[in-house]
């Protein structure tokens, strides 16, 4: 008989490449290609390898790849959602793709029927954590500080309804909504180009962060309310602000072309105020090059890296609590109300054990630890109410992991069919990628959300994709529904509200996408907010991007803006529009 999939937790008393191969505790198989291009081989036709617990069906991967599967055929290589326009700035630029990494560009996931493929365990005998103060040096000698500016910004992007945005709305059909703004970079961007951080949406302000420019603007009409110039560049972010409207970006120690990601500063969204700053020693040749991640957790702060967290308070910068006690570290924490970590435990010189924990957020006081199978790591956490997490077991294998709110084994999902899309979590250019920054996934209290990859059907002029949402009980671990989507607009899950889910339909070559909406029974899918037709082929230049719908607007950003094959081509490059009626 199998070993159980999960033992009670011990208490305690829980949408470019690096420079160089990271060390952090969590990345894509090494294999993994970038979003642009071919599928790296696997061992998709390989004998099944037995393992400790006999033969299991595992988390492999269909030969498909990642996104939607070409027709036999056909070979696209862009990413899924929408082919990118012919010609043109929307995309991002040539080098748009190369500025971050997508976990599993070229995987998706099989979660094939069976039980025992977990078999976790848990337990925690690394000893009780305490809270301890965190070592700080004094904020990095950069100059000017950061400034803030209510006239205009250190570029000057294109607000408000355009020459494009008002073609487009001449055009809007009954039904459709309008572009509300439409926004351009308008600045030339150095080298590769730049990270973008956000939107944040905090009352009627979207706030968003890129390159050396922190902005807020109207959520109606796009004009600027305020904007801040940061002493250095921006190199990481939590993915939320707290509930009162503070972020806390990590930015670069000084303007040196080696210049570490180790100092923190406060920004309040609502009124563009910089408040403190301070850096974060990063002892150590692992810890020095290791990912960032950064998460808000109430109102704590944390920046957590391969070998330890640091947790700050977000209002004035307190330290509250650092490396902890014994073996193991939290190297992550997801955004939310909880605080939810990844850790992991050095057992032996060259192996570490991982596992999931709930850790109070303002002192680290561990409340419990679920340990995951021997040789899996936690790679990222889809939800944290519910609680839901993905595994990886190096270098291919995948599994998604459902827990109770006390840390206990729920479920593992299983079943669907041989092509569910993985989804995608972005790695950015600058060593940042955090726990809980993933697109394409969302859970109610019951049940769980995602996409399979497209299928092509032969159209008048060529094939068309599409694509099927598939809901999983949290219970079971099984499917209870699956919705096929509009022919030409695939799905994408975005969040649950009033007994639906939400989702965004891609745009055709011939009618926008939009938001859509599903019940949690089951059913057809609706429109929700219809974006215009005339409007369709700059929809479709925003490839891979963030997607909001956020009190009846729908926001669609890039998350990074390339270098362009000409200098100055990203100045003209589209990377946020806003729909409304």
């Amino acid at each position: 008989m199998p070993q159980q999939p999960g033992a009670q937790p011990q208490p305690a008393g829980p949408y470019g490449p690096p420079p160089q191969q990271r060390p952090g505790p969590y990345h894509p198989p090494a294999q993994a290609p970038g979003p642009y291009g071919a599928p790296a081989p696997g061992p998709y036709n390989a004998p099944a390898q037995p393992g400790p617990y006999g033969q299991q069906p595992g988390y492999g991967y269909p030969p498909q790849g990642y996104g939607y599967p070409a027709p036999p055929h056909q070979q696209p290589t862009q990413p899924q959602y929408a082919a990118p326009p012919p010609g043109g700035p929307g995309g991002g630029g040539f080098f748009r793709g190369t500025t971050r990494k997508v976990l599993g560009a070229a995987l998706a996931v099989v979660l094939l029927a069976g039980a025992g493929i977990w078999f976790l365990t848990s337990g925690d005998k690394g000893g009780k954590p305490e809270a301890g103060p965190t070592h700080t040096s004094a904020p990095p000698t950069v100059s000017p500080s950061p400034t803030r500016s209510k006239v205009k910004p250190d570029y000057n992007p294109t607000l408000g309804p355009d020459a494009e945005a008002r073609k487009i709305n001449a055009a809007v059909k009954p039904g459709e909504a309008k572009v509300q703004w439409l926004q351009e970079v308008g600045v030339d961007l150095p080298g590769r180009g730049a990270d973008v951080f956000g939107p944040w949406f905090v009352g009627d302000t979207v706030a968003k962060a890129m390159y050396h420019t922190v902005s807020g603007y109207s959520a109606g009409d796009g004009s600027l309310k305020w904007s801040v110039r940061l002493p250095t560049r921006m190199c990481a972010a939590p993915s939320r602000p707290t509930a009162d409207g503070k972020i806390v970006l990590g930015i670069l120690h000084d303007t040196s072309s080696s210049a570490a990601c180790d100092t923190l500063q406060m920004i309040d969204l609502r009124t563009g105020k910089a408040g403190w700053r301070k850096a974060v020693v990063r002892k150590g040749v692992w810890d020095e090059l290791s990912d960032l991640a950064m998460s808000i957790n109430g109102s704590t702060v944390t920046v957590g890296r391969t070998s330890r967290t640091d947790a700050f308070r977000v209002g004035d910068g307190k330290p509250l609590f650092g490396k902890q006690p014994g073996a193991c570290q939290p190297y992550a924490f997801a955004s939310g109300p909880e605080g939810i970590a990844a850790t992991s435990c050095l057992v032996k010189d060259d192996y570490k054990e991982y596992r999931l924990e709930r850790r109070d957020p303002a002192t680290g006081k561990l409340r419990w630890s679920y340990k995951v199978k021997k040789d899996w790591q936690v790679e990222h956490v889809y939800s944290t109410s519910p609680l839901i997490v993905a595994s990886l077991k190096q270098p291919d294998k995948w599994g998604i992991l459902v827990l109770n709110a006390d840390g206990t084994y729920r479920t593992q999902l299983s079943g669907g069919g041989d092509d569910l899309v993985h989804p995608r979590c972005v790695e950015l250019a600058s060593l940042a990628t955090n726990l809980d920054d993933c697109v394409g996934v969302t859970a109610d209290a019951t049940t769980f959300y995602m996409p399979t990859s497209n299928v092509w059907e032969k159209g008048e002029s060529q094939d068309i994709p599409r694509n099927t949402v598939v809901a999983f009980d949290l219970t079971t671990g099984k499917p209870r529904w699956t919705a096929k989507s509009a022919l030409g607009h695939p799905l994408t899950p975005l969040r649950t509200e009033g007994g639906k889910v939400l989702l965004y339909a891609a745009a055709s070559k011939s009618e926008g996408g939009g938001i859509a909406s599903l019940p949690s029974t089951g059913g057809t899918p609706s429109m929700v907010l219809r974006h215009p037709a005339s409007g369709a082929k700059v929809e479709r230049g925003f490839i891979e991007p963030r997607i909001d719908y956020v009190n009846g607007r729908s926001y669609l950003a890039l998350t990074s803006i390339g270098g362009g094959i000409s200098d100055g081509d990203e100045v003209v490059t589209r990377c946020l529009v806003a729909y409304g009626t």
